[in-house]
């Protein structure tokens, strides 16, 4: 969906090596530990050196060279509520797009935090690249991630493939299916510490 000038729709998540973002209780286990495994390099995605981690070179590049920098989030109601809005802080970017059609009503953060409640996938994305402007909108994956990519919106979609299987959980493209075959150019791999970085674009 991108346009000269804007940034990518990334669809971006650790998935265990079995295809699944968390298992059935939404318990992500082992799939992040590579957050803070170690490397020497302090990085994070935005710069906000509060939520930089430690990690490997390999790492920091590949994130540096094809995630960031991140100019918006669009999630789904349930990592909002697993997450609760992160307290009211954007974890990356300037604000967060919350796809639901219950938006919530008691919400402490509700009047202070850059987040804002969309009930229409398309319109959520839009407003995530219009806020980005040249910098990218990160999308969460799961039924979410799944559904903006059958809409045709997803530009890039990366795998953060970590050395453990569920068995079963939370598929990464979630339970709807695609009508057709959604085509990918060749991955652009990086080798991290418990992680295999893989990128791949969208082909058009």
């Amino acid at each position: 969906m991108s346009i000269h000038g804007q940034g990518k729709v990334i669809m971006f998540v650790a998935v265990s090596m079995d295809g699944y973002v968390a298992n059935e209780q939404d318990e992500v286990g082992p799939l992040f530990d590579w957050y803070g495994a170690g490397g020497g390099v302090s990085y994070s995605l935005d710069g906000d050196p509060a939520y930089a981690f430690d990690t490997t070179a390999e790492t920091a590049d590949f994130l540096s060279t094809l995630v960031a920098p991140i100019g918006a989030l669009v999630i789904g109601r349930r990592v909002f509520d697993l997450m609760n809005g992160w307290g009211g802080n954007a974890p990356a970017g300037d604000h967060v797009y919350v796809v639901t059609h219950q938006p919530p009503t008691d919400w402490e953060f509700a009047d202070t935090a850059p987040f804002s409640f969309v009930t229409d996938i398309a319109d959520a994305v839009k407003q995530a690249l219009e806020t980005a402007g040249d910098r990218n909108v990160s999308l969460a994956a799961g039924d979410l991630g799944g559904n903006v990519l059958r809409e045709g919106l997803v530009d890039r979609v990366i795998l953060n493939l970590v050395p453990t299987v569920f068995g079963t959980g939370r598929p990464f493209f979630g339970t709807g299916g695609v009508a057709e075959p959604v085509l990918f150019d060749d991955p652009v791999v990086a080798q991290g510490r418990r992680v295999t970085h893989l990128c791949y674009d969208i082909r058009r």
